[in-house]
Formats: structure tokens, sequence, C-alpha cells
């Protein structure tokens, strides 16, 4: 299907189609915001396109709304400056001072935990194509961006005749990647101007690497044009992290990253939990002093087992009320000692909907809890006494391990550096994740976070990457029946702490 070209897009009226035509033969792609804003203007389009390319940074392709609404204020303050002075040599009596709209007030932040954003109360999905054609032009136009500042590219449309025999860039979304009967591998992209057939030869360096690219990722492509539609692709490049060794940033105390407590699931762990509230409420002997360090702990979604998640489930529930379970759930948490900031993100076993990204859990949930937690979407950002956070329950993973060589479920932390070199949590639209189509792709990893925590999967995996620090944290639920068919063995009752000052991490073992 295609989600971004013009071809499945509802036709745009003659002037917007030159519009969009010229700036592609200059070499530059458009927003739809953007367009619209060229549009309307009520002045000459021919000047204002000529004020765009002229001040347009000639690294990046895109032209989006911000830069075009930018260029309209830069001339609408030119004229209130005119005009200022044009009446500051008029005698006039004094005027009262209009107060000023951006004047600066002091703002309080939380000091232990900064809800940066989520869903929650956000959602603008109903479900119709154009909430796909917003959801994918959403994130093609973030990760482009990203892209553009290391690789000039070309929008699509304009690779035509007169491009045949050069080497051009692309920046575009994977619609599918196959293998002919010759072995070649074919990648179809395309970008809001159109689609193009990308072809890795079986001989070509980069042929192996080609083997990672998977569907509905934005990449970007460099190779011979053939005028026809086709490029010969001599290098891919992932939008990834910035290259960074060294911790991103530095914070103060202790946090712990929890996920898949599974409360009232028959295999809950109960005795384990007991033992770590025990050491974390200094009841325990602690030569370490460690357990005092601790101010925050972050729970990763799948608080309670559910009802109805899978066929058969009832028959591993020792709890069968969904209600019954979070107030089961709020009484491990609860006697977690008060100083310590309990942030608590959703998965799919929780009661919210199952399509992501998903709100924080309701209100009449929330209500069995202590008021002094936090409650977060999945996905969210928190800051961590000045250490950011990106918490995602991390159900892609399983798409991950079917679709990428060399990832399993044994080392989850290496579909989550994945997520990081393709700067986005869920990258595959239409397996096993659901994902609404928000206006916001939610999952696009604007900026390199300092932890990247993750869950879903029962298995521990810590790792850091390009300065990101990467934690899968286990689960609290010992090996299910089906898990034993699946020979899946859970890494239960281990529990990944953070030393946010030097980013460094223990396993505290309570199993």
């Amino acid at each position: 299907m295609q989600r971004i070209s013009g071809s499945r897009i509802a036709p745009v009226h003659d002037p917007g189609r030159e519009i969009v035509q010229r700036l592609a033969e200059m070499g530059y792609q458009l927003e739809p915001g953007a367009l619209k804003i060229i549009c309307g203007y009520s002045g000459s389009k021919d000047e204002l396109l000529r004020r765009i390319v002229d001040q347009s940074d000639g690294s990046v392709a895109v032209i989006d709304s911000s830069q075009v609404s930018c260029i309209l204020s830069s001339s609408a303050a030119s004229a209130i400056q005119q005009d200022r002075r044009a009446l500051s040599s008029i005698s006039a009596p004094d005027l009262p001072s209009r107060p000023s709209s951006f004047a600066s007030s002091p703002i309080q932040v939380e000091s232990c935990a900064e809800l940066k954003c989520d869903i929650t109360g956000r959602s603008t999905c109903v479900g119709d194509y154009n909430d796909f054609v917003h959801y994918f032009r959403d994130r093609y136009a973030k990760i482009r961006e990203m892209l553009s500042r290391r690789l000039s590219s070309r929008p699509i449309e304009s690779l035509g005749k007169s491009t045949a025999g050069r080497d051009v860039s692309v920046i575009g979304m994977v619609m599918e990647v196959r293998t002919t009967a010759k072995g070649n591998r074919v990648i179809e992209l395309e970008d809001p101007t159109g689609l193009i057939t990308a072809v890795i030869q079986k001989d070509a360096e980069i042929y192996e690497q080609s083997g990672l690219v998977i569907t509905d990722e934005v990449i970007g492509v460099t190779g011979t044009s053939d005028g026809n539609g086709r490029l010969f692709v001599k290098s891919l490049l992932w939008p990834d992290m910035p290259s960074q060794t060294a911790p991103l940033e530095k914070g103060s105390g202790c946090a712990l990253l929890l996920s898949d407590l599974h409360v009232g699931s028959r295999y809950f762990m109960a005795e384990a939990w007991g033992s770590f509230l025990s050491w974390l409420n200094g009841e325990d002997d602690d030569p370490s002093g460690l357990s005092s360090q601790v101010r925050y702990i972050v729970i990763a979604g799948d608080l309670v087992d559910g009802i109805g998640i899978y066929p058969g489930q009832e028959k591993d529930l020792e709890i069968k009320d969904i209600y019954a379970q979070y107030q089961a759930a709020a009484r491990h948490l609860n006697g977690i000692r008060k100083d310590i900031k309990v942030i608590i993100s959703p998965g799919n076993h929780d009661i919210v909907r199952q399509a992501e990204p998903q709100p924080s859990l309701p209100d009449e949930v929330r209500g069995y809890f202590r008021e002094d937690m936090l409650f977060v979407g999945n996905p969210a950002w928190v800051t961590l006494s000045g250490i950011s956070v990106l918490i995602y329950h991390g159900r892609s993973i399983d798409d991950l391990v079917l679709r990428l060589p060399g990832i399993s479920y044994a080392a989850p932390e290496k579909a989550m550096i994945e997520m990081l070199r393709r700067r986005h949590l869920s990258p595959i639209y239409g397996s096993r994740v659901s994902i609404a189509p928000e206006h916001e792709d939610h999952y696009v990893i604007s900026r390199p976070p300092a932890i990247l925590h993750c869950g879903h999967v029962h298995t521990v995996g810590i790792a850091r990457y390009k300065g990101v620090l990467v934690v899968n944290s286990g689960t609290w639920q010992s090996q299910t029946d089906f898990q034993k068919k699946m020979n899946i063995q859970p890494v239960a009752g281990v529990v990944p702490a953070v030393d946010l000052a030097s980013m460094k991490v223990r396993k505290l073992i309570f199993s």
C-alpha cells in the first residue's frame, strides 16, 4: 500500500501541484503543511518561493511548515518595524505599554520525575484513511530530517531521464523488500513525491547489509539512477544515534528498572517480591548501602496478568477479576517506602487499549495506588534527576525477532539497539504490534535518551550503544506452562539497578 506518495492522496489543486513541481525541479521537497501555508498566502507566491529557496539551508532537502512560517513572520516583523519608524516621526501622547505575552515566569518542575510526553489524553485516531496518511507522513518527515543532516537527497519525483547514469541520493520509506530469482535484492521505496525501485546486486559489498532492511522504516539510499524509476544501490544509510561513547547525562541517586510483574497470575513470585521489599525498605542487612540510595522505581508495563489476553489464560490465574488484580498490585507497590518515586507505564496485559501507543492506566485503577505514584503512557519519556529515560513496554521486539537475523528473545538488548539505529521503537507496521494511526508518530526517537528501558520478553538484557544505556528488565513471573512448551526460560526476580551518577548497572537477585 502506498502511504505517503502523492498517487494515493486526494489530488492537489493545480496551483499547489505547480508549486510542488517547481520546488522539486530545484531539488526540494515540500511538506503538506508548508504547501497549505504557501497556497493560502495572499501576496506574490513567486516572491515567496524565491525567499524560501534563498533562505533554505543547502543541506536540508525538505521544506517544512516551520520554515515557511518563519519567513512569513520575518517579513511581518520587518513591516512592523517600518511602521514603527514611520510612527516614531509623529508626535503623539504616551500610550500605556502592552504587557508581553512572552514575559518570562518561573516554571516549577518536579525534581524527581518530570513527564515529557505520551499519548495520554492526546489521541486523535479515528481510523480513517487520512489518519494513516498523517501517521506515515509524520514518521517520514521526522526521520527524513535526521537523515538529511548527513545526506543531501533529492525527491524521487525528480529522478527522470536527466538523472540517468548519475549518482543520486534519496530518502524513502520502505514499502517492500524481496529477493529476485537471480538473487538480487529489491527494495521498493516511496516518499511524498513518488516511488522508486532500489536494486542491490547479489555481488555488491552491501548485499549482506541490505538484509537488515525492514518494511516501513525510513532509510537513505545512494546509487546510480537509470532514469526509469530504478536505482542501483551503492550505499545504505540509517538515521542511527549520533556517535557518542560517554554517558549522555549525569544525575544522582539510584533507579530500579522493573517490568512484567503479572500480579494475578498463579506464577507471580510473591515470595521474591517480599524479599525485594524487605531489602528496599531497610528491613534486611545491606552492607553496600545501595537500598538507601534508591530514589526511583520505573515499571515498564504488565503490572497485572490481565483477563482474556491469550487462549486458556483462566487456568493460569490466581485472581480472575481484573480490578482485584490491580488491588493486589497496589498492595504490593504501596509497601514501597514513600521517599521513592514510582513511575508506572502499561503493557499489553494491562487494562488499556491494545492498540499502541497506549494511554496511562485509567483513574478507577489509579485510585488503588498511593497518590504520589506517577502514571504514564506507553511509550513515554520521563526525566529522573536530570537523566532522560525512554520507557517502552517492548512488544515490537516480537516483530524484530521474526524479521532480523541474529535477533533473539535470549538477548533482547540487541533488538533494542536496532530500535535506536532506526530511531523508531516499532518500525514494522501491521505485524504483531497493533499500532493506532495517530496524526503524530509517538514511536520516533526524536533525540537520544540516556536510558532506553523495555520489558515484555521476560529476559534481562543490558548493553550500551553510542552513549545510551539499554536495559530490558526481566519479570516477576516464573515459567508458565506455555513458556515450557516454547522452551522459553524467563529471568525472574532480577532487578537492574542504575547509578544515575555513573550510569553503572548492577543486577540485584531476589529469586
